[in-house]
């Protein structure tokens, strides 16, 4: 038996022992010392489903599903705009979904800042695992209050295709 072939069992026997694993391990349903059922490591992780909507009157400045797939193209357009071309609007800036989005603390009136735990950006950000690194250097809190006029929500869900 050649070197190549012992190699190529070796690693299929192998292969075979880490798929059967998983089997292995949820077939064993021992109860420990407290008469409690041992769990898989990460098995008991519950991951909270973001805010679908800040405000319950108020509609977005695009239709929701179009800000969830597209807004990051829109705050980049936005951004391109005001840097390299002195144009400054307010429709998709990052300031003004900070003012939208930011939530006010029960107790203390203060706002919370969008990219805390729990919080809009940070909530949807964790939820799909992508990095939030826009308030490395803007406001997570507004600085002043929005100058857009928010269409009422049934206007906005009528428009949405």
């Amino acid at each position: 038996m050649s070197h190549a072939s012992v190699l190529c069992r070796l690693t299929g026997i192998l292969l075979s022992v880490l798929l059967l694993l998983p089997l292995v391990a949820t077939a064993d349903t021992d109860d420990d010392e407290d008469g409690e059922i041992e769990s898989l490591p990460f098995s008991d992780l519950s991951f909270t489903e973001p805010e679908k909507r800040f405000s319950a009157t108020q509609g977005c400045v695009e239709p929701e599903d179009d800000m969830v797939r597209n807004h990051m193209e829109y705050i980049l357009h936005q951004r391109d705009e005001t840097v390299y071309e002195g144009i400054r609007t307010r429709q998709h800036s990052l300031e003004e979904c900070v003012n939208c989005h930011a939530t006010r603390d029960e107790d203390s009136g203060e706002f919370i800042p969008v990219n805390a735990p729990d919080q809009f950006c940070a909530s949807c950000h964790s939820y799909a695992s992508v990095k939030l690194d826009c308030f490395e250097c803007h406001a997570t809190r507004p600085v002043r209050p929005s100058k857009l006029r928010h269409q009422p929500l049934a206007a906005a869900e009528e428009e949405a295709p």
